[in-house]
């Protein structure tokens, strides 16, 4: 795997979410009540913080609790919520460990369907189906991880052109277009939410 990215709009954050499936994952993970790009971005600043220029899932997953959040909390710190994406990224370092030798790109290598890669995905500890169906999207439009049925596995976040998701995020103009998608959903809960439908 060695692809450009650009999920986190920095040059050095998305040349290592390109050539590391664990940075991948990592940041997946991390893509949840904060900006994409901020959470692409913790990647980069994990693996500087440990003084690498990679991450590896057997060093986090043994690393010191308290000092992995510790790691996560300096400012700036890699999420809203440090020490609880710290217990997460170690949760999925760890089954990584003892269902994949700690080899990320494993978990979709060899992979034979699109179902079969999206229920090793929402197994992974912090993923459930949407953002496994997300990622498995990313895999298959980005990274050429492409089983067959992935675009059905993935579900609407499979769709070519969909700009719903990081999936479709290949520049600023695409990553606007997907800010404008979920901005338009957010308006569309919060109006059905108002008249109780």
């Amino acid at each position: 795997m060695d692809v450009t990215l650009h999920l986190a709009q920095d040059p050095e954050a998305d040349a290592l979410l390109g050539r590391s499936p664990l940075a991948a994952l990592v940041g997946m993970l991390l893509d949840q009540q904060i900006p994409m790009e901020w959470a692409f971005k913790g990647p980069a600043t994990i693996a500087q913080r440990l003084g690498t220029d990679d991450l590896d899932a057997h060093e986090i997953a043994s690393h010191a609790p308290e000092a992995f959040a510790a790691l996560l909390s300096q400012k700036p710190a890699v999420h809203r919520y440090p020490g609880s994406m710290a217990k997460r990224i170690q949760q999925l370092c760890q089954y990584l460990v003892a269902h994949y030798d700690g080899d990320a790109e494993a978990v979709w290598k060899d992979a034979a369907t699109g179902k079969e890669l999206l229920k090793r995905l929402a197994e992974l500890p912090g993923f459930g189906k949407q953002k496994a169906q997300i990622f498995l999207a990313l895999l298959g439009k980005q990274l050429g991880v492409q089983p067959t049925g992935w675009r059905e596995a993935a579900g609407s976040y499979g769709e070519p052109k969909s700009f719903r998701s990081v999936a479709d995020i290949t520049g600023p103009e695409s990553l606007a277009k997907v800010r404008a998608h979920k901005q338009e959903m957010k308006a569309a809960a919060k109006a059905a939410k108002a008249t109780g439908k």
